[in-house]
């Protein structure tokens, strides 16, 4: 079965002044058209949270609004495994220029039976919960449980999850949280 593979939009982006979707890489093209084209090939693909400001890119790609809002990405997670149901679920942030394909391809091929596949920075760094591979039957109780809690933290469901390290590709993991990632990174917010 291919897994569900969630592109993750639903951000402020305060610090960038723009949705990060809409960012462009060093070619020109948007991030989440990039983040489309490598998950594709990979799974069935959903662009998870609020994408108003996407209205325009793949007007095909199916969206799904996050379970809870004001609440950071556990919302757009909760909603996510709700629509995989039972099987395999990949979340990834469309701020994460440098993952490809080959990527997603190995995250979802991993041999692990863990509930959770989260990639890491470093041995010693926290988990990347949006990258990573999710047991929706597994963990949608424990997000579910966090959802209705006052503790929305990834971080904490991960550790819940009992979630095991994935070795990425060195980069793969990298994101554009504010304008000098992006300029170091050779993209352009548009505007």
């Amino acid at each position: 079965m291919r897994p569900l593979i969630g592109i993750f939009v639903g951000g402020e982006s305060r610090r960038m002044g723009t949705p990060k979707g809409l960012i462009e890489d060093a070619r020109g093209v948007p991030l989440l058209v990039r983040a489309i084209a490598a998950a594709t090939p990979v799974g069935d693909v959903v662009i998870v949270g609020n994408a108003t400001a996407y209205a325009s890119i793949a007007p095909e790609c199916p969206r799904i609004v996050d379970a809870a809002v004001g609440i950071g990405p556990l919302g757009g997670l909760v909603a996510l495994l709700r629509h995989a149901r039972s099987g395999m679920a990949i979340a990834i942030g469309c701020d994460m220029p440098y993952v490809e394909a080959d990527d997603l391809r190995a995250l979802a091929a991993h041999p692990s039976t863990a509930s959770v596949l989260a990639a890491r920075r470093a041995p010693s760094s926290p988990f990347e919960p949006l990258f990573a591979r999710y047991d929706a039957a597994r963990v949608l109780p424990i997000a579910e449980r966090r959802m209705a809690s006052t503790s929305h933290g990834l971080q904490a469901l991960l550790r819940d999850a009992s979630a095991e390290a994935f070795e990425a590709r060195p980069g793969a993991t990298l994101d554009w949280d504010e304008p000098g990632d992006v300029s170091r990174g050779r993209g352009r917010i548009p505007g």
